[in-house]
């Protein structure tokens, strides 16, 4: 289960590329026509779950599924390091390693990767150090050891390239800014924004564009969304060796958002919201299965002691630490029962797709299996929860014998 958990995403996102640019060649990679030289570029999606990532108390002791899970759910922050051209090396693909140990000491985490920069390897230590925080282990604990892959690819993923020409320049720096400008994205912790269409102008000699403007989003919350972003982007350096008018697309992600809140996108982006969406119910399961598994662990130990013993005094406990057991055996199958949504909902939706364009039959054919794979997942928990419910202890009075 775990290692399926591992991979979020059932495609390659190849179809992000078509909303990112056409990037300078990095290594193995084709020198650019002159067309693209001059198509304005670096202006991926931005994910708002970067802003507002979600306080977690992971369950205790740590272990592998709590682990798996946790990395996972780090996953917007740690692909949101690899956007800025500064964090990678010159390969168009990164691969980041990253091993967390934990024992009584905490928890670590190794960085590993043949194409970071040690700024890039800084800013995901600094991911992993803030939000994956699980509890030291007992001084007597066998350390627990869990490690996860993440892959970034510039052609498929959300990343800026910089010196391919005035515009993309500008609107790689815009797009790099976007994460110190939280503040705008306030109103939108539990939804995506709509897409936002803006024209910039830019002179030279002129140390900021001379003309920034939006274009009416449909909404008062994207018309208020796009006039803090007017403001952000009116202060930005601009240079230019003449003079510069180019359209800014303006894409938001937000994989915190409930499932429901992707109804109002494009379709086509709707499909990236739920992948988004997908890492974190995954992320949710895999914790929870660990969650389970420590409620296990314990609930046995007092069987083992009891049986042991054959003290009654333990029929409180035994109670207890198996009502607990179920309780989280219940928790799992309510993850999975939202990671099931969720791929549900993407089905359908890639079907409706395929409908229209026949390139999405090997998305369809992923998401099928996706479903299936998290439906197995899900008998398993429920058979699991029901087993677990038939194991707890239940009280009897027998009648008092008569003399």
């Amino acid at each position: 289960m775990l290692k399926r958990l591992a991979v979020a995403s059932v495609i390659l996102t190849a179809a992000c590329a078509g909303q990112q640019k056409t990037d300078a060649p990095a290594e193995g990679q084709k020198q650019m026509t002159k067309e693209e030289r001059l198509r304005i570029t670096n202006q991926p999606p931005f994910d708002l779950a970067t802003c507002f990532p979600h306080e977690q108390t992971l369950p205790s002791p740590a272990n592998e599924g709590v682990l798996v899970g946790a990395l996972l759910s780090v996953r917007p922050d740690v692909l949101e390091c690899l956007v800025d051209p500064a964090n990678r090396g010159p390969a168009a693909s990164t691969k980041v390693t990253v091993k967390t140990t934990v024992n009584a000491q905490g928890a670590t985490h190794a960085v590993t990767s043949d194409n970071l920069t040690p700024a890039g390897i800084g800013c995901i230590q600094q991911v992993l150090d803030t939000n994956v925080k699980p509890a030291a282990l007992a001084a007597e604990a066998k350390p627990v050891e869990a490690t996860y892959e993440y892959d970034h690819a510039t052609a498929n993923n959300p990343s800026v390239t910089m010196g391919i020409n005035e515009g993309s320049d500008f609107s790689g720096a815009v797009r790099l800014a976007e994460k110190s400008w939280c503040e705008c994205f306030a109103g939108f912790k539990g939804s995506t924004p709509p897409v936002l269409a803006s024209d910039i102008h830019i002179v030279k000699g002129q140390p900021n564009p001379t003309e920034v403007v939006f274009k009416p989003s449909g909404s008062t919350e994207g018309d208020q969304l796009a006039s803090c972003l007017q403001a952000k982007m009116a202060k930005m350096p601009a240079t230019t060796t003449g003079e510069l008018k180019f359209p800014f697309r303006f894409v938001f992600f937000n994989s915190q958002a409930p499932v429901e809140t992707a109804a109002s996108m494009p379709p086509e982006l709707r499909f990236f919201q739920l992948e988004l969406a997908r890492t974190q119910t995954a992320a949710a399961s895999a914790i929870a299965f660990g969650a389970r598994t420590n409620a296990a662990d314990t609930y046995d130990a007092v069987v083992q002691k009891y049986t042991k013993t054959k003290d009654y005094k333990l029929f409180d406990e035994l109670s207890s630490k198996c009502q607990a057991l179920v309780d989280s055996a219940s928790k799992w199958v309510d993850a999975l029962k939202a990671q099931e949504t969720v791929d549900q909902t993407t089905l359908k939706l890639v079907q409706e797709l395929k409908a229209q364009k026949e390139d999405w039959a090997p998305v369809e054919t992923a998401s099928q299996e996706a479903l299936a794979n998290t439906q197995k997942d899900l008998s398993a928990a429920q058979q699991r929860l029901a087993a677990d419910q038939g194991a707890c202890p239940k009280k009897s009075y027998a009648p008092a014998k008569k003399k």
